[in-house]
């Protein structure tokens, strides 16, 4: 039982800790030589950094957003795919997943300031909740394709993830997927108070 602990809290740690890493203000410093927290809506997420990127080098947005979607989505299920190989139990596998979407979006790196937790979100649903993640994708590219507003189409799909869990799974414990929901629509707070007064920016 002490032992279980040990690794317990090692693994809420080190997942904290990686999940706090600003892998979109890191790229964009290195490669583009911008600050994407002093610029555009001043997020660390990946739409950010096309955003601010794509004024100086479109392919390289392109390029710099894709893999800061992947490493954002990967913050999380790799520290739940340890945890699976290490054997812990499924209620440690879920605060795992609570936790890496709170180190992105409270990183310790930035003053507990961090980004709107999507990517993560989706990483960690994918290794839990695979087919509510498969139709929360859907979701989120068809209504992205029609609105092309990334805070529509995040919040929408993060509903049916949300929505659908209940459905498709429903014998798990909903809190840990009722934090990481509230936790990132909470980040959305800005931008849905912009769609209510219509100035949320399109994604072009």
């Amino acid at each position: 039982m002490e032992n279980l602990a040990q690794i317990n809290l090692t693994l809420y740690l080190t997942t904290y800790l990686i999940a706090s890493i600003p892998f979109g203000w890191i790229l964009a410093k290195i490669f583009a030589g911008v600050d994407i927290k002093n610029s555009g809506s001043g997020n660390i997420g990946a739409t950010n950094v096309l955003r601010v990127v794509k004024e100086k080098n479109p392919e390289l947005a392109k390029k710099l957003s894709i893999i800061t979607i992947l490493l954002d989505a990967s913050k999380g299920a790799i520290m739940i795919f340890v945890g699976k190989y290490l054997g812990v139990p499924e209620a440690t596998l879920w605060a795992i997943a609570v936790l890496a979407v709170m180190g992105h979006v409270f990183s310790i790196f930035l003053m507990f300031e961090g980004g709107k937790g999507v990517a993560t979100g989706f990483g960690v649903s994918l290794v839990m909740l695979p087919l509510e993640a498969l139709l929360a994708f859907v979701t989120w590219f068809i209504v992205g394709k029609i609105f092309k507003v990334s805070s529509i189409s995040s919040l929408t799909a993060l509903l049916v993830l949300f929505g659908s869990s209940f459905y498709i799974s429903p014998d798990i414990t909903h809190v840990p997927i009722g934090l990481i929901t509230f936790f990132i629509f909470y980040k959305h707070v800005p931008n849905i108070e912009r769609l209510i007064r219509g100035e949320e920016r399109k994604v072009i």
